[in-house]
């Protein structure tokens, strides 16, 4: 109840609507049952009954007494002047009459509830995303992608249909039900009576069924975010697919995910639809033995009931069946959506280890430059650096280079916090990185990875990604530092041109120029290149490079190299190994001193 208490949350602003609901939803009721009590006199006049009472004008009250007076005293009155056919044309057009209002008001609530819907699950959706965009990398690196998405999407959808169902279960039909019994216990007692004995077992049938269904439900939600998982991890490597030969293990991996799936599917449709009919069976034998009880009370003349209140009687009560069929419904859906909610707020409850200050500074020029103190970091409880001591100067160049899995790219990942180590502490001009706005300080630090990280659109979107006030102008400069503006204007579509899935569409060489130039067009001052040119051949790399050269210009950068041909006029030189820096110096001193560096070096000459 919690759960679903949490998903109506998210139905604000809710102002007015709740209370026009109520409003619209009791007029719909009372005008519905108008329209059936009305079957009562239409039927004392196509039973043609001649002596039918003539009805004095009723005192006024406040009752349902004082009304059904009225209507009597013009009814009998209406019969006395001009005949049956009049009052039959009179009954007819209130039935017609009261249908429309009903249906009106029908459509309001709905209009309402609909409103509502799409209130609770566009900020459901709007936190999601932005719970998401919140982690720290360390969250996204230990998760399964396809299970995220199946919660921001078939969770969420899930939700929405169980939001519709609930206000029409815990409003509309109870007072549907409560209103149709009030009016029976007033029409008989005795009978209405005889109606509830079956009702409670139905209903403890039914919600024996609930638990069953929302323990399904949970394990069918998991098993679609598992099937999500190997469609996005099979669609993203199919080079790798295709070049091992390994389709039968993935269809066969995939069968499985849909079989489990299929599984659960099939035993929560077992439990959803055995509801409605057990609340209808129920509610068959209650209507039997209605009919069989009432009519030997009128055959015997043991009630001051007429043939036509009873059919009336009759009629209301089977007006029941429907709400209560739709409550055995609803509670189905709504443990259903349940269930995904407490998937979807697993997630948003997520705790993140990377946390901003709301009174942190802002990071708008560098004076100094960042310094690393003893800096120690750990994936999980394995150590990936220890105590690890330099300063990058303002303006200056230092490039980190060494065996793979030293910790090369730990460090990097440190400065924009998309982690924190646990020990020690990094400094911008002696403040520590924990004291900034996050978002501040990754404002002023452009990102060029060896995967060029590019998005399905144009290539003019792409460059101008997260500055999107840039002129046309300020891109196509940016464009010329990275060495790109000469192969975009030469594609169909110039900077228009849609680039594909990552970029599919270019040449890897293509790619990192864009990216590269959405870091110029950025202008921060500070960059990390993380092994920039690795992947590329020498035509492409020596582009790349020139562009990382106009790069970084006058900024203070930490280069990861793998081609160590490309850092050799850095300012500082660290070479990592297990997590430790084990030289440091310029080129020409480490080259002096031998060593792990040299060695590097020689390889790679040779």
């Amino acid at each position: 109840m919690k759960t679903y208490l949490r998903i109506l949350r998210y139905a604000k602003p809710v102002g007015l609507l709740a209370p026009q609901y109520l409003v619209y939803t009791i007029l719909e009721i009372i005008f519905g049952i108008i329209n059936f009590a009305m079957m009562i006199p239409l039927l004392n006049v196509l039973f043609r009954i001649e002596n039918i009472e003539t009805y004095e004008y009723p005192d006024f009250s406040i009752s349902i007494d004082y009304l059904k007076g009225l209507f009597y005293y013009y009814f009998s009155s209406i019969i006395e002047e001009k005949g049956q056919f009049s009052a039959l044309y009179l009954i007819c057009g209130l039935v017609v009459a009261s249908t429309i209002i009903a249906n009106l008001f029908k459509y309001l609530s709905n209009i309402i509830l609909a409103m509502v819907r799409i209130n609770v699950i566009t900020n459901l959706r709007t936190t999601f995303f932005e719970r998401l965009m919140s982690f720290d990398l360390k969250y996204f690196s230990s998760s399964r992608r396809g299970d995220v998405i199946a919660r921001g999407t078939s969770d969420i959808l899930e939700i929405e249909n169980s939001v519709v169902s609930s206000f029409t279960v815990l409003l509309k039909d109870p007072l549907k039900i409560i209103s149709l019994f009030t009016v029976l216990f007033w029409m008989n007692a005795q009978l209405t009576l005889y109606t509830l004995i079956l009702l409670p077992v139905s209903g403890l049938l039914i919600s024996q069924l609930v638990k069953k269904l929302r323990k399904s439900a949970t394990r069918m939600q998991n098993t679609l975010g598992e099937i999500g998982n190997v469609l996005d991890e099979t669609i993203g490597g199919m080079r790798v697919v295709k070049a091992f030969g390994a389709e039968s293990y993935l269809k066969k991996k995939f069968r499985n995910k849909v079989d489990r799936y299929a599984k659960y599917n099939f035993t929560i449709a077992k439990i959803y639809n055995l509801a409605p009919p057990t609340s209808e069976t129920f509610g068959a034998i209650t209507l039997g033995l209605l009919l069989l009880i009432g009519g030997q009370m009128i055959f015997n003349n043991e009630s001051s009931m007429e043939a036509a209140d009873f059919i009336g009687f009759i009629v209301l009560f089977s007006q029941i069946l429907a709400p209560a069929k739709s409550l055995a419904n609803g509670f189905s859906n709504i443990n259903k959506g349940i269930a995904s909610g407490e998937r979807v707020f697993h997630l948003i409850d997520e705790d993140t280890a990377i946390l901003s200050k709301p009174d942190g500074k802002d990071c708008d020029a560098i004076n100094d430059g960042i310094t690393f103190n003893d800096v120690s970091f750990a994936y999980e409880e394995k150590d990936v650096l220890k105590n690890i001591n330099f300063k990058i100067p303002k303006g200056k160049v230092v490039a980190l280079v060494g065996p793979s899995g030293g910790g090369k790219s730990t460090i990097a990942d440190l400065v924009p916090r998309f982690y924190d180590p646990y020990q020690g502490e990094i400094l911008l001009d002696g403040t520590n990185l924990k004291d900034f706005k996050t978002e501040s300080l990754r404002k002023a630090m452009g990102i060029v990875t060896q995967e060029s990280i590019l998005f399905h659109d144009t290539i003019y979107n792409n460059i101008s990604f997260g500055n999107p006030h840039a002129t046309f102008e300020e891109v196509t400069e940016a464009a010329k530092v990275a060495n790109a503006h000469e192969f975009i204007e030469k594609l169909e579509k110039g900077y228009e041109t849609e680039i594909g899935e990552r970029g599919a569409k270019l040449s890897g060489g293509q790619r990192q120029r864009l990216s590269i130039a959405r870091a110029v067009l950025k202008n921060p001052p500070i960059m990390i290149l993380d092994e920039a040119t690795s992947a590329l051949d020498s035509e492409s790399e020596k582009l790349v490079q020139e562009a990382i050269y106009n790069l970084m210009q006058n900024r203070t950068t930490l280069v990861i190299a793998h081609r160590l041909s490309t850092i050799q006029n850095a300012d500082e030189i660290l070479v990592i190994k297990e997590g430790e820096i084990i030289q440091r110096g310029s080129h020409e001193s480490l080259m002096e001193d031998g060593g792990l560096y040299k060695k590097l070096t020689d390889m790679q000459s040779f």
